[in-house]
């Protein structure tokens, strides 16, 4: 698992009107320059973890800098693999809408049958290599839902932590102790309700 990862939230508008084998170019076009480098090593960063680059593009996407992954997808796989071990000690409300935002987003689920990829976003073919993540806005919108009854469902997300401790803690693995773990599903939150807010496609990339 040594696969980096960008996020992206994107207007729908701009890169849903490009051809679907076509998009992945357009995407990484706007993030980054082969003669320049990354349009973002001059960007503001806003709100937290937004970054917001420069370039011809910069109006129709952001990125989201995650808190403390430092851009690789280790962490977001194993965030997914602590779920799967707590799962089955969380009511089955929570469990549910917190599995419909993981397979969405970083989880293969517990049959192993990646659903993170839209085929809607990039269609089928090669140049989906390196699509690690792609939501239309309407899988957007499922997602973010399914996100805010979790969060907000009383008494909120902390009711994992027990759980959590007992089957899924290991103070020297990736995303091992709660805290970490908890951090890494709001900055989730955040892009999805963002995106959601926008009407904005979520796509992940491997660089």
């Amino acid at each position: 698992m040594g696969l980096d990862i960008t996020v992206l939230i994107a207007d729908w508008s701009w890169l849903g009107a490009a051809p679907a084998r076509e998009r992945p170019r357009l995407l990484r076009d706007a993030w980054y320059d082969d003669a320049t480098g990354f349009w973002e090593a001059d960007a503001p960063v806003v709100d937290g973890g937004w970054v917001l680059p420069r370039g011809p593009h910069q109006d129709r996407f952001a990125l989201y800098e995650f808190t403390r992954t430092t851009g690789s997808f280790k962490p977001h796989f194993w965030a997914g693999s602590r779920w799967e071990d707590v799962r089955d000690h969380v009511d089955r409300p929570l469990r549910a809408d917190l599995d419909t935002v993981l397979r969405g987003l970083i989880w293969d689920g517990p049959e192993g049958v990646e659903l993170r990829v839209q085929p809607e976003v990039f269609g089928d073919g090669p140049e989906t290599c390196g699509v690690l993540l792609a939501r239309t806005p309407s899988g957007v919108r499922e997602l973010a839902a399914a996100w805010d009854r979790a969060a907000r469902r009383p008494p909120g997300l902390g009711v994992l932590r027990a759980p959590f401790d007992a089957h899924a803690a290991d103070p020297t693995g990736w995303v091992g102790e709660f805290g970490a773990f908890e951090l890494l599903l709001r900055d989730w939150g955040l892009i999805l309700t963002e995106a959601a807010r926008r009407g904005w496609a979520v796509v992940g990339l491997s660089e």
